[in-house]
């Protein structure tokens, strides 16, 4: 046997890795359709093979770590976030005497993962009043559209904010690696 051919023990890790992907995928097309039944289940199967098939993406790396007790701050937080950023927006609208003063800002992210970059930047752009217009991956930043913005102190606070969305989500799920330079990363902040 080569190296290239497939054994069974080397399609399982594989098919493992990719089940979130692919369960992500059919549960989507079930939102999509707006039935929760077992042909809408089947076809949802279908459909994830065929585009996990024809647009090959590299495996997503999953830590394999969730803390509970950080997911449910994070889903808690973030849903108190959709509310104050909605309340906040529909002041900055409501208010005639001032223009609500925007900003595009550039946020260096502390970690160096992936997955962890594109949570981050989801989070930040479904909380009303900001944006994330671009990524750059290589550098590690987010670029943002943020609206709210009079001084140089709310720009901070626009960063601040996106670093805490960041850290909540690498408590959340992120490993103990990532948890140990995001600590590092607050620790050189500090001093």
């Amino acid at each position: 046997m080569t190296d290239r051919e497939p054994t069974a023990v080397g399609f399982f890790p594989g098919v493992w890795r990719q089940l979130p992907v692919l369960l992500w995928l059919t549960l989507l097309w079930m939102l999509l359709w707006g039935q929760f039944t077992l042909l809408a289940f089947l076809t949802g199967v279908v459909a994830a093979v065929v585009v996990m098939s024809v647009f090959r993406l590299p495996p997503v790396e999953l830590t394999g770590r969730v803390n509970v007790w950080y997911a449910l701050v994070f889903v808690v937080t973030f849903l108190l976030g959709l509310v104050r950023g909605s309340l906040t927006v529909a002041l900055q609208v409501l208010d005639v005497r001032r223009q609500p003063g925007a900003a595009v800002i550039a946020v260096p992210l502390r970690t160096d993962d992936d997955l962890l970059m594109a949570h981050t930047a989801i989070t930040c752009s479904l909380i009303p009043g900001s944006l994330v217009m671009d990524a750059d991956r290589d550098r590690r930043i987010l670029y943002l559209h943020v609206i709210g913005v009079h001084s140089e102190a709310d720009i901070e606070a626009h960063r601040r904010e996106t670093l805490t969305w960041e850290a909540r989500i690498t408590r959340a799920f992120g490993s103990r690696e990532q948890l140990q330079r995001l600590r590092r990363a607050q620790e050189g902040a500090r001093s």
